[in-house]
C-alpha cells in the first residue's frame, strides 16, 4: 500500500466554514495526479467520474450554452468519441478504459431516444445514470471509498423518501440504486421505513430531514459527513485514504462557495413540481393500460 508523507504533511487545514478553499478540485486534481500511484489513481478516478456524469448527461441532451466541467475524467472530445462509437458501433476499444455503468447508460440512452434533440431532460434519467454510477462504485476495491459511496446513496435516498413522503409523491421511482436499504425504503410506509437497525446514521438524518430551511439542512447532511471522513481516516494518515478525505472536503468547501439560498429553493420546488407531474402520468398510464 503506497504512503503519501510529504503529500500529506503538505497540506493546510481545512474547514467547512472555509471562505475561500486553499486549493479548488481541478487544482488539487492536477497535484496529486502525478503523485499517486497506479493503482490508487483508479481509486481516486471514481470520484472524479461524477463530473463526467454532468457532462455526459449534457452533451447526450445537446444541451447548449453549458460549460464542459474539466474536472472529470474524459476530455471533451473523448467524451463525444465514446458516444459516437457507442451509438454506431456499440462498444468502445478496449484501450479507452470506459467504466461499464457509462457504456450501460449510453446504451439505454441511444436505444430510447433516435434524435437526441428530442430527449426529454428530466429526473428519470439523472436518477437512471445515479444508479448505475453508484452501483458500480460500491464496488470499487478499496473499503474506504466504497463505504463512502454506500453512505451517501443511503443518505440520498432518505432524504428522497422523506420528500415523496411529505409531498405525497410515490417513492418507488425516485430511490435509485438496489443495496438493501434502498429496497427496504421502495417497500416500507414506516416511519422509519424499517431501517432503524440497518443504518448508524437514521436518528441525524430524520432530524436533519425535519429542518424547513433548505440550506442549513443541507449543511447539517455535510458536517455528518465532513465527521465520518475524520473517523475514518484517524488511523490512515498517510494512505490513499486521507488524500481521498482531503479532496472530499475541498469539494464540499468548493460548492458552499457556489450555493445560493434563493436559487436552492426554487430548484427544489422546480423538482418536487418534475417529480409529481411524472407519477401523475404514470398513474394515468397504468389507468389507460388497465381499463
Amino acid at each position: 500500500m503506497s504512503k503519501y508523507y510529504y503529500l500529506v504533511s503538505g497540506l493546510p487545514a481545512i474547514s467547512l466554514e472555509d471562505a475561500r478553499p486553499v486549493y479548488t478540485v481541478a487544482d488539487f486534481k492536477t497535484e496529486i495526479d502525478p503523485v499517486l500511484s497506479a493503482w490508487d489513481r483508479q481509486i481516486v478516478r471514481w470520484f472524479f467520474l461524477k463530473y463526467d456524469n454532468r457532462n455526459l448527461l449534457a452533451h447526450l441532451r445537446n444541451v447548449s450554452g453549458m460549460s464542459f466541467d474539466e474536472r472529470g475524467v474524459f476530455p471533451e472530445a473523448t467524451l463525444k468519441d465514446i458516444c459516437g462509437l457507442m451509438k454506431t458501433e456499440d462498444h468502445v476499444p478496449a484501450d479507452v478504459p470506459v467504466p461499464g455503468y457509462f457504456q450501460t447508460f449510453i446504451r439505454e440512452y441511444y436505444a430510447r431516444f433516435e434524435d437526441l434533440s428530442a430527449a426529454e431532460s428530466h429526473v428519470m434519467w439523472e436518477d437512471r445514470l445515479s444508479s448505475l454510477y453508484y452501483n458500480e462504485a460500491m464496488k470499487c476495491r478499496n473499503k474506504f471509498m466504497s463505504s463512502w459511496f454506500g453512505m451517501n446513496l443511503d443518505i440520498n435516498n432518505i432524504m428522497t423518501a422523506v420528500n415523496c413522503r411529505n409531498h405525497g409523491i410515490d417513492k418507488e421511482d425516485y430511490i435509485i440504486g438496489n443495496n438493501e436499504i434502498a429496497e427496504q425504503l421502495r417497500s416500507s410506509n414506516a416511519r422509519d421505513f424499517n431501517i432503524g437497525n440497518t443504518f448508524d446514521y437514521l436518528t441525524e438524518i430524520m432530524q436533519i430531514s425535519e429542518e424547513k430551511d433548505l440550506r442549513l439542512r443541507e449543511r447539517r447532511i455535510d458536517v455528518l459527513r465532513w465527521n465520518w471522513l475524520e473517523e475514518q481516516t484517524l488511523s490512515r494518515f498517510f494512505d490513499i485514504e486521507s488524500v481521498i478525505a482531503y479532496l472530499l472536503r475541498l469539494e464540499m468547501i468548493e460548492r458552499w462557495l457556489t450555493l445560493d439560498k434563493v436559487s436552492g429553493e426554487k430548484t427544489f420546488r422546480k423538482l418536487v413540481h418534475t417529480m409529481k407531474n411524472e407519477s401523475s402520468e404514470s398513474l394515468a398510464k397504468f389507468k389507460e393500460n388497465n381499463k
